[in-house]
């Protein structure tokens, strides 16, 4: 483009910086729009396949992420009950010699510290509550519950799952309940049990990342922090869900009843635990397209997913930095967005449906290997050729 275009985002999470981030390096125009009061992110771990490794290499993080963060040594699945060994693969050095880039997991308040870095505070606006958008010709406008408006070329939705920006475009339409309830909470490493199975015959280490497996939920436990934490997250079928929100203060009590008759040393983790969130999982139907006139969605907002690929905060950042690319490499505005488009929904759109395939998957006895990630880790977001 002649004039870069001047880009409003609405929502500072992990995609909304992420697109922020990108769209600055090459030189847009950005106003960033986000209704909580102060920005941060909630004490939980995440995973950062191959390709979301990638999109921080892209954007200078990637050493930065990778002292904050683990490479676990091993993947191993425990049976639910006995602990016995489902299977153990290696990780470490692994994806990165078959992908281009390390699997790691991190603390989520970690990587979006990392990517608020790249986000000069003069253009982040707190405290603004998004209440609609607009397309007009040639430009977009947002705006917020004081009466206020952001007016830009364009306006991209990054306000997460029940996000106002997507309503705007495509009506109201709610969330999809999966099916699934889930707990996290974090406890030193000191605190994983390293002997398991039958008798003491599995030996876990702490630098691996673990999965416990069984017919009613599942339990995914890794290093994070450097090592020093150990992030649990423990998913239970549910039939249903009467909270809002995804961070609902819970009790070791509640995530101990629902793992009942699950391995000892298992529960015993948990009962180290000193905090205890629990949500409910939902998602929607995916969208065969994002964007309408000069506004366009990423993120959640896009395309919630269920978190059995832990590929969320993946595709989120994917989208961010193909937002900015495909923006970038056309003459204007609307065939950069038609481009966005074109590569970034298909995608997300077929995650979000593995993902809920994954899940079922871990319902049945005994489960299938699970799905295949390979074509997931092998894109690169950053390349013209991911177009």
């Amino acid at each position: 483009m002649a004039r870069r275009a001047k880009v409003v985002i609405i929502g500072a999470g992990i995609g909304g910086l992420a697109a922020t981030a990108a769209l600055l390096r090459h030189g847009f125009e950005v106003e960033v729009h986000e209704r909580a009061p102060h920005l941060g992110e909630v004490g939980a771990g995440l995973q950062l396949g191959p390709n979301a490794v990638k999109v921080l290499r892209g954007l200078g993080l990637e050493e930065r992420m990778r002292q904050a963060a683990c490479e676990p040594v091993n993947w191993v699945s425990l049976k639910w009950d006995d602990a016995s060994l489902r299977f153990r693969e290696k990780l470490l050095g692994e994806r990165e010699a078959e992908f281009g880039a390390p699997y790691l997991t991190a603390h989520r308040a970690d990587l979006h510290a990392a990517l608020h870095s790249l986000v000069p505070e003069r253009i982040v606006r707190l405290g603004a509550r998004c209440i609609g958008v607009e397309s007009r010709a040639g430009s977009a406008v947002a705006r917020f519950a004081d009466g206020s408006e952001a007016e830009g070329d364009i306006v991209v939705g990054a306000d997460g799952i029940r996000s106002v920006v997507r309503e705007a475009l495509f009506g109201p339409d709610a969330p999809r309940f999966t099916g699934q309830i889930c707990w996290r909470a974090m406890v030193p490493i000191e605190a994983v049990p390293t002997q398991v199975g039958p008798g003491g015959s599995v030996q876990v280490k702490r630098s691996e990342y673990v999965g416990w497996l069984g017919p009613t939920g599942h339990v995914i436990c890794y290093p994070i922090r450097s090592g020093r934490l150990y992030n649990i997250f423990a998913g239970r079928v549910a039939h249903g869900w009467a909270e809002e929100g995804w961070s609902v203060p819970s009790t070791v009590e509640d995530m101990l009843n629902a793992y009942a008759g699950w391995n000892e040393a298992m529960l015993g983790m948990f009962r180290v635990a000193s905090e205890v969130f629990k949500w409910g999982i939902h998602d929607r139907e995916p969208l065969p397209s994002w964007t309408r006139g000069r506004v366009t969605l990423l993120g959640d907002a896009a395309h919630p997913m269920m978190p059995t690929l832990a590929q969320g905060a993946a595709i989120s950042m994917e989208d961010g930095y193909a937002l900015a690319r495909n923006l970038a490499r056309h003459d204007d505005a609307d065939a950069g967005l038609a481009a966005y488009d074109r590569e970034r929904a298909p995608r997300a759109g077929r995650v979000q449906l593995q993902a809920r395939t994954q899940f079922e998957n871990n319902r049945k006895v005994p489960p299938p290997p699970p799905t295949d990630r390979g074509w997931i880790f092998a894109y690169d977001a950053t390349t013209d050729m991911a177009a």
